[in-house]
């Protein structure tokens, strides 16, 4: 059986690219499990059915390894829960090594291994290099305040985590909105300020 799996990271995102990607593949609606949410865990429903659907031999296709998940030690985690505990294959489109379909044998599979932690660890390092960048933007900018016309303001506290998180997608505009307490507009307009100084610092 072939399987597709679709993520993104909030319900206002499109699944159009990916599910064409994967409709040329011929693969049935039904066999195409879909979540709109952070690949910050797998604790995603649809994801979480479609590994219990999953049995020796069926093949994943996902677009992209970040489709799977975000962070390096989850995804090598999964990958070897799927490849190797269940038995089944994956294939990732984007990158045609990372496919243990492809000759079903031990190189085959051994070679997967090794690409995916080096794209793995890839990523991550250069998520980590993003957040630490953003930290120190927006520490850049509580010290020199920001001015919005007459008024001052003022950046919470926990302004950090909230900008980071919402810029790797690891928290929806609706979930930052909540944490800062602030309106969608005032959001947009210290996540705009923020981005320069991040840029030109």
């Amino acid at each position: 059986m072939v399987y597709g799996y679709i993520r993104v990271s909030s319900k206002d995102q499109k699944i159009d690219r990916q599910y064409e990607e994967l409709k040329k593949l011929n693969i049935d609606d039904k066999h195409i499990f879909i979540d709109k949410m952070s690949g910050k865990d797998f604790e995603r429903d649809s994801y979480k059915k479609l590994i219990k659907k999953l049995k020796p031999n069926d093949l994943l296709v996902i677009k992209s390894i970040d489709r799977l998940g975000r962070n390096y030690d989850m995804i090598i985690e999964e990958w070897s829960k799927i490849t190797k505990d269940i038995g089944a294959n994956i294939k990732v489109l984007d990158m045609p090594l990372l496919d243990t379909s492809n000759g079903n044998d031990l190189i085959g599979k051994f070679i997967s291994d090794i690409v995916l932690q080096i794209l793995s660890f890839v990523a991550e390092n250069e998520r980590m290099a993003i957040k630490q960048r953003q930290a120190e933007g927006i520490k850049i900018a509580m010290e020199k305040g920001i001015k919005f016309g007459r008024p001052r303001a003022k950046l919470p506290d926990n302004c950090i985590e909230i900008f980071s998180g919402y810029l790797c997608k690891d928290l929806t505009c609706d979930k930052a909105l909540q944490l800062l307490e602030v309106s969608r507009g005032t959001f947009f307009k210290l996540l705009k300020l923020y981005k320069e100084v991040i840029v030109y610092q």
